[in-house]
């Protein structure tokens, strides 16, 4: 596939439509609207507005924390006016601050919404380890000047894959009706001074990465054996929890949806990892009801097309 397609400027996009967002949240307090500062959100609905003539409310696939990056944000919303593909895109750009930009612009069935038909989220949480702070990186990555043995830190961390009870590692003000969450996967690679922490999931609480990322670094260490995250979760304790990772190495990578959405692929973020060469929507979904009572819409069309009509 192709990264440099035109877009269209003729034909006026009608109904609902999807949208990739990236942005560099250092100075935002996260996605969402708050009053008493900057969000993405905040000026992402200013800037659709300018293109609209009227207010734009977006929907968002999830929400991240403050200072949390975003490569592959899919909001959704229902235009108040009729604007090409070009105009939405290069429009909101036009008026958008320099580290927030809509990647692409697409209609989609009115069913669809950028929160409630997800199938999963993924994350990257990007250490750069080695002995003199970064410069060029400094605004995305995290740093740690310890060697760390990435080996350790991928085999401590296995045991989260599945669905647990994550109470170890949400924030003491998460306000999630429940701390039971389903990792797809968790992995921990070294590519060169870079470590990184790829993880995906149906959903996550508030500061989980970030809680799973610190008590990761302390295996990586040495400072705690490769059964640390295994005590941990089964003490569902964050009192007794590992220190919270900074937010400036976590990025949200990636939201995953049913392939009858026809959403735009691209290569996974961050840019930094770009020779890594995955792009998104690769790891297939494990075995469990979230998914697919989701996808169920789309496997009853299939059912229908295939001459089952059980």
């Amino acid at each position: 596939m192709s990264l440099f397609q035109r877009l269209d400027e003729h034909h006026p996009l009608t109904g609902r439509l999807a949208m990739a967002v990236e942005y560099d949240g250092s100075q935002y307090c996260g996605w969402q609207w708050l009053k008493h500062s900057a969000s993405v959100q905040a000026s992402l609905e200013k800037a659709l507005a300018r293109v609209a003539s009227a207010p734009v409310r977006v929907h968002a696939s999830g929400r991240t924390d403050s200072g949390v990056h975003a490569t592959r944000q899919i909001v959704h919303f229902d235009p108040p006016a009729s604007r090409s593909e070009k105009a939405w895109v290069f429009g909101a750009n036009a008026n958008l601050p320099r580290d927030i930009a809509v990647r692409w612009v697409t209609q989609v069935d009115d069913e669809f919404h950028a929160r409630r038909t997800a199938l999963a989220r993924r994350y990257r949480y990007v250490l750069l380890n080695q002995p003199s702070r970064p410069v060029l990186e400094r605004a995305n990555v995290t740093w740690c000047r310890d060697p760390l043995n990435a080996e350790a830190m991928h085999e401590a961390a296995q045991v989260l894959v599945g669905e647990h009870d994550f109470s170890s590692f949400r924030a003491a003000g998460c306000q999630s009706k429940s701390p039971w969450r389903h990792l797809h996967f968790i992995e921990v690679h070294r590519h060169g001074p870079l470590v990184v922490i790829d993880v995906q999931g149906n959903a996550f609480l508030h500061h989980m990465i970030r809680n799973i990322a610190g008590a990761l670094v302390t295996v990586g260490r040495g400072e705690q054996g490769t059964d640390y995250l295994d005590r941990l979760l089964a003490l569902k304790d964050r009192t007794l929890g590992d220190v919270t990772a900074p937010a400036c190495g976590l990025h949200f990578v990636d939201s995953l949806y049913d392939p009858g959405w026809a959403l735009p692929r691209e290569p996974l973020g961050p840019n930094l990892l770009a020779f890594l060469g995955e792009w998104t929507g690769e790891r297939p979904l494990p075995d469990s009801p979230r998914p697919e009572l989701r996808q169920g819409r789309f496997k009853a069309e299939a059912r229908v097309e295939e001459g089952d009509h059980a």
